[in-house]
C-alpha cells in the first residue's frame, strides 16, 4: 500500500520504542490518559443525561407545559392553540390552592381540574397509576385522585373520602367567612417519584369550578401538552394571550442541574487536557532526538509542510489511539454500567427501585470525540513548529 513520506516517517517514530524507553513511556502515559479521560466523559455525560430526562418526565410530567388564560375566550380561539407547530393537545384546565383534611391530619395542596380524556391520552402520569384511571373521575361524583405520598402522609386509601377546602372561594356564615369546602371520594392513586407527588391532587374540571362557586368559562383555563417541553419558548412566539410556562416554577432546578452537568464536563475534560499536552513533552524529545535525521531529510530536498505533516501525524497517532479505545470502553461500561455495579456488589437504585439511569446521545459522545481529537492536534503544533526551525547545518556540524 502506498503512503505518503511524511505519514511513512511519522508512524514510524510513533510506533518506536527501542530508540528511547522514556519517549516510549510517555507516549503510552498519554494514551492511557486520553482514553481515561474520555471513558470517564461518556460515562458522566450519559449518567447526567438520564437524570435530566427523569427529572424532566417526572416534574413536568404533573407541571402544566404551559397554561394559556382563555377565560371569556370564544372556542374558536381555544381550536387554534391546538394548530400551533408543536402542541400536541389542549384540555381545559383549572388550578386553585387548597387543603386536604382526613382523619389524621391536614395539607395544602394545588388542586388541578382536568378533563380525565385529554389526561389519559396526553399526559405521562397516566403510565404510573397505582389504582384507578383519571376517567374515574366522573363529572358530578365528587372524585379525586392523589399521589401516594400524599395518601401515606394522611392514612387515606382508595374508596376513604376526605374533605378538600379551597382557598379560592368563600362565604360568610355565622361563624365568620368560611373556605367553600366538600367531601370527595379517593379513587385513585399515583406514584410518579417527584416531589410534586404529595402537593398536587386532580378533579374533574367540573367538579373543580363547583368548588370554586364559579362559572367554569369564568375560571376554565387551557393546558397545552408540547411535544417537547423544552421548546415552550418557540410556542409561546405563536400565543398572543397571557400565558405561564413551565419555568416559572421549575426553572431554577433544571438551570441547577444544567450547571452541573456543564461544571462535571468541564472537571473531566481538564483530564483529557492533560493527557493530551503529554503529546507536547513527548514530541520535543523526539524532535530533539531526531534532529539529524530532520536535518539530513531537509538537505536531501524534504519540503517544509512535509516536516511538519511528520510531527503532526507522530503527535496525532498517540492522540487517535487513545481516543478510539476510549470511544469502545467508554460505550461498553455505560451500557453495562448497572450490571457491574450489582457485579461489585456496590448497585446503585433510584426511589423507584431501578438503576442509574443512562442516555447515550450519539450526538454529544461524537462532539467529545472531536474535541479530544481538536487538542490533541493543537499538542501537537509547538513541536512541529519546533521542529520546521531545525538549521541543517549546526544539526550536522558534529556528526
Amino acid at each position: 500500500m502506498f503512503y505518503p513520506v511524511s505519514a511513512y516517517i511519522g508512524l514510524r517514530y510513533a510506533r518506536a520504542s527501542k530508540s528511547s524507553h522514556f519517549i516510549a513511556f510517555i507516549n503510552l502515559f498519554s494514551v492511557v490518559g486520553i482514553a481515561l479521560g474520555l471513558i470517564a466523559l461518556i460515562t458522566v455525560a450519559s449518567v447526567m443525561n438520564g437524570f435530566e430526562n427523569q427529572l424532566k418526565t417526572r416534574m413536568l410530567g404533573i407541571t402544566p407545559h404551559i397554561v394559556v388564560d382563555t377565560r371569556d375566550q370564544t372556542p374558536q380561539v381555544v381550536q387554534a392553540l391546538s394548530g400551533i407547530h408543536g402542541v400536541n393537545a389542549v384540555s381545559t384546565f383549572i388550578e386553585s390552592e387548597g387543603v386536604v383534611q382526613s382523619k389524621r391530619g391536614i395539607q395544602g395542596v394545588l388542586i388541578h381540574g382536568i378533563d380525565p380524556q385529554f389526561m389519559s391520552e396526553n399526559s405521562v402520569l397516566s403510565e404510573h397509576m397505582l389504582l384507578g384511571r383519571f376517567t374515574d373521575l366522573k363529572a358530578g361524583q365528587y372524585n379525586v385522585i392523589i399521589g401516594r405520598a400524599l395518601a401515606n402522609s394522611l392514612n387515606l386509601r382508595p374508596g376513604d373520602q376526605a374533605r378538600i377546602l379551597s382557598a379560592g372561594a368563600s362565604s360568610f356564615s355565622p361563624f365568620g367567612r368560611m373556605p367553600s369546602q366538600r367531601l370527595f371520594n379517593v379513587v385513585g392513586l399515583f406514584d410518579l417519584g417527584s416531589q410534586l407527588d404529595d402537593k398536587v391532587i386532580y378533579m374533574h374540571v367540573n367538579d373543580s369550578a363547583k368548588l370554586l362557586r364559579k362559572p367554569l368559562k369564568e375560571v376554565g383555563q387551557s393546558r397545552l401538552f408540547l411535544n417537547d417541553a423544552f421548546d415552550y419558548q418557540q410556542v409561546e412566539q405563536s400565543i398572543t394571550l397571557p400565558s405561564v410556562n413551565w419555568r416559572v416554577r421549575q426553572g431554577p432546578l433544571f438551570d441547577a442541574v444544567k450547571m452541573e452537568k456543564n461544571m462535571m464536563s468541564l472537571m473531566l475534560l481538564l483530564i483529557i487536557a492533560v493527557a493530551a499536552f503529554n503529546i507536547v513533552s513527548a514530541l520535543v524529545m523526539v524532535v530533539t532526538e531526531k534532529q539529524g535525521d530532520i536535518a539530513i531529510l531537509r538537505t536531501q530536498g524534504m519540503q517544509s509542510r512535509d516536516i511538519l505533516s511528520i510531527f503532526l501525524i507522530n503527535g496525532l497517532y498517540n492522540g487517535i489511539k487513545g481516543t478510539v479505545i476510549g470511544l469502545v470502553l467508554g460505550i461498553l461500561l455505560v451500557t453495562q454500567l448497572n450490571f457491574l455495579l450489582a457485579l461489585v456488589g456496590a448497585p446503585i437504585a433510584l426511589g423507584d427501585g431501578q438503576g442509574l439511569p443512562v442516555d447515550i446521545q450519539w450526538q454529544q459522545i461524537m462532539s467529545l470525540v472531536m474535541l479530544s481529537i481538536g487538542l490533541c492536534f493543537a499538542a501537537t503544533l509547538y513541536p512541529a513548529y519546533r521542529a520546521l526551525k531545525v538549521q541543517p547545518a549546526a544539526a550536522l556540524k558534529y556528526e
